[in-house]
Parts: structure tokens; sequence; C-alpha cells
């Protein structure tokens, strides 16, 4: 059994939730030359569930990879990616404040789902063992004005989040229903995640 993992993940709540959950995590950062945003471009085509499975699993690649370049202590590897979906329509992080306006208004008064993908790698001398889950929840906005849509817009809130929103901030406001996991939305599900790292040698319950 170990006693922690690596996070590969730049995102703080991710870190927030493990460490909430009693995960002893260290991250694993990519390097300077190392081009992250380029993994989670989208094909032509690709369902969301698709997508948000293929983006992990291209991290989790590039983490494993990263852990033996610097030569760490083996110890299970995490990697997730958020994506939200309107019907088939992937909404990812908005490019600017326009694109972030647009994605807002899209979902004002409708059902999008969030997706987080969540896979664990395990290093070994001869071979890795990778597992992998999805979680897929359900939220419906309330109406949005084009003035609170301007307002949340201003806060700088929407910048690096998928479909332009954080749960755990002031988009929660609007948030009339949800059918699935918060943590999942947040951006880590509780049950999977500690489903895959008890698989990869670590409980957390």
């Amino acid at each position: 059994m170990t006693d922690f993992i690596y996070l590969a993940s730049q995102s703080p709540r991710r870190r927030q939730l493990l460490e909430q959950w009693g995960v002893r995590c260290e991250l694993l950062l990519p390097d300077e030359d190392e081009d992250v945003e380029a993994l989670e471009a989208v094909r032509t085509g690709e369902p969301p569930a698709a997508y948000v499975r293929r983006v992990t699993s291209l991290k989790l690649d590039a983490a494993l990879q990263r852990l033996r370049r610097r030569g760490l202590p083996a110890a299970p590897v995490l990697c997730a990616d958020t994506t939200v979906a309107l019907g088939r329509r992937i909404l990812g992080k908005p490019a600017d404040a326009a694109d972030a306006r647009r994605m807002l208004g899209d979902l004002s008064g409708r059902r999008h789902r969030v997706l987080t993908a969540v896979s664990v790698g395990r290093p070994g001398a001869r071979s890795q063992r990778v597992w992998q889950a999805l979680s897929v929840s359900t939220v419906r906005f309330s109406i949005l004005s084009p003035e609170q849509i301007r307002r949340y817009v201003r806060s700088g809130e929407p910048q690096g989040k998928a479909g332009a929103y954080a749960i755990q901030g002031r988009a929660a406001l609007w948030i009339d229903h949800i059918s699935g996991s918060h943590s999942g939305i947040m951006g880590l599900p509780a049950h999977e995640t500690a489903q895959l790292l008890a698989k990869a040698g670590l409980r957390i319950d």
C-alpha cells in the first residue's frame, strides 16, 4: 500500500478535494517545454464522453513519462479532465471574455452535462497499470440576464473553466438543479476517485 499519490493537475480545486479527503499528494506539473493545452484539442465530430476520456488518457501518459524522466519515487499518478457538453457540443475553456459571454448565454435557462474523466496510473518496474472512470452530471441554469453574464465575466472567474463557470463560485447562485456528483462538477468525482485509488493501492475511506 502506498501513502501518497502524484497529482498531475494545475487545478487548485482538485488538490483541495484530495486534501479534504485525507489524500497526501505531491504535484507533478508539466515541464516548461510541454504543451499540455495541445492535448485538449477537440477532434471534429468527437462525442463529449470520448473526448474527455481521450484527453485524460493523454495527460496521464505524459505524466507517467514525466515521472520516469525525473527519476522520482514510484507512486500512483492521478489525472483528470472536465468538460461541459450542451448536447453533443463541447464547451471547453473560453478563449476570451466574448467567448465566455457566448457560452454562458447558451447555457442560460438550459440543461447541460458536466463530464469528468479520472485516470490513475501505477508505474511498475516491468509494466504499468492504468484505471479510468467517467462521471457524468446534469446541471440546469436559471435564465440569466445579459447584465448578470457581463458582471460574472468581468469577475474573471470564467477564465480557465470548462463551460466558462465554476460551481464553487458565484455561478452556484444560478443553478436550480443538479443530478450527479457535485465534486465531479468541481473537477474530481469523489466516489469514482476513491474506487480508482483503491485499485492502485491507496484507500481513502
